[in-house]
């Protein structure tokens, strides 16, 4: 792992993002139970939530500092189990209560949060040229989820006006599904126990800070919010 800096921006974003996105969970956390008529609620709701997404973002910051998650002998790898944390977490959020009352915010919202991947496929990419990540893991590489991000923008704009609807919704998601289940498994893939593209193109960068926070912060942010847009166009129409 080469030397890096948070002074250096595309190392600063993995700590930007990730807090863009605890608070945009929150101040959702609150509008939802405001617009499902609990606004008494909302306080302590944004509350609770605040203080499980710090919660969360220290231990795995604290996991990482500490080099946990470095053992890839080990059966299974400390890695893998923060893998199927981040499955098991973000499915949980998407279809508990809380994710039912997020899934009532407007269509347009919660697409467009996705946003975020394209800055992060952004800075991402500009690892590769620091040899922190190895390319396939970029869009130069198979990495094709910086077009959910820029299409997030389109789609919601589209929706927001009224021109589009649950069609090009439901197409969106499932399309950034995908991609977002491609490069996870490119990842995984890249990692020390499969070394699939070689030992030189390995991704290790996930299991030291702050980048731990890209899988568990702005994958598991990604997954979920797939899952609760799935909820929402189950439940109403646009």
């Amino acid at each position: 792992m080469p030397p890096y800096s948070l002074a250096d921006l595309p190392v600063l974003a993995f700590v930007i993002l990730p807090g863009l996105i605890a608070v945009i969970f929150v101040w959702g956390t609150a509008e939802a139970w405001r617009r499902t008529g609990h606004a008494a609620s909302a306080r302590p709701a944004a509350l609770m939530a605040a203080g499980g997404t710090l919660v969360w973002m220290g231990v795995t910051l604290a996991a990482a500092d500490r080099g946990v998650f470095l053992d890839w002998d080990r059966t299974p790898p400390p890695f893998a189990l923060l893998v199927a944390s981040i499955f098991t977490l973000g499915a949980g959020i998407a279809f508990s209560p809380l994710g039912a009352r997020l899934a009532r915010l407007p269509l347009w919202a919660l697409v467009v949060v996705q946003a975020f991947r394209l800055p992060l496929e952004i800075a991402m990419h500009a690892l590769v040229s620091r040899g922190i990540m190895p390319e396939q893991m970029s869009y130069s590489g198979r990495n094709f989820d910086v077009l959910t991000g820029a299409t997030a923008i389109v789609v919601a704009a589209l929706v927001k006006t009224g021109i589009g609807g649950r069609r090009l919704v439901t197409v969106w998601n499932v399309a950034g599904l995908a991609l977002l289940v491609n490069i996870v498994t490119v990842a995984i893939l890249s990692t020390p126990r499969f070394a699939m593209f070689g030992d030189d193109r390995l991704n290790v960068f996930v299991v030291y800070p702050p980048f731990v926070w890209l899988p568990a912060v702005l994958v598991l942010a990604a997954l979920a919010g797939h899952l609760i847009i799935l909820r929402a166009l189950r439940s109403r129409a646009v």
